[in-house]
């Protein structure tokens, strides 16, 4: 490994202790798992935490979102796991935080009020994978038109839509 290689790792190891260290200090309970992989943090998140979990890692230097992502893990409970990624312009990191919502309930509180910019990656997964966000401002398509039915990146999703 050289010098670069360490600065790196450096770097990584003291973004990953800030996210932590955040979360442990505000909210020591929010955090269900934490993976380090490829110089990238992975946090999982208790669901009604997601809120308090963003404003704390953003309060340890973690100033943006970059954006928020769905994946629809059917057969499997819970069905969906929503992504925020965040970055650190200062420390030239990333966190990422995962919330998991199940299937029969699929509601994820809305982090507009951490970032506002989540507004339409929000109403984009919203309108996909029918995955709500409470409190969010605006919740609606912003793809689809408004009479369109269903949610087309479920994988239960006929592949010829509904008729």
């Amino acid at each position: 490994m050289g010098p670069e290689q360490d600065k790196a790792a450096v770097l990584a190891t003291h973004a990953a202790n800030a996210a932590i260290a955040a979360l442990r200090g505000g909210a020591p309970d929010v955090v269900t798992a934490a993976k380090f992989d490829r110089d990238e943090l992975t946090l999982t998140i208790v669901r009604e935490s997601i809120v308090p979990a963003a404003r704390l890692v953003r309060d340890a230097g973690f100033n943006f979102l970059e954006d928020v992502t769905c994946v629809d893990l059917a057969p499997d409970e819970p069905r969906f796991r929503v992504a925020y990624h965040i970055l650190s312009h200062s420390m030239k990191q990333r966190v990422r935080l995962v919330v998991l919502a199940d299937s029969v309930d699929p509601v994820v509180d809305s982090i507009t009020p951490v970032w506002p910019s989540a507004n339409f990656y929000e109403r984009e997964i919203f309108d996909l994978f029918g995955v709500r966000f409470g409190g969010h401002p605006d919740l609606r398509r912003i793809m689809l038109p408004e009479e369109w039915e269903g949610h087309p990146l479920r994988k239960d999703y006929p592949v010829e839509g509904y008729r």
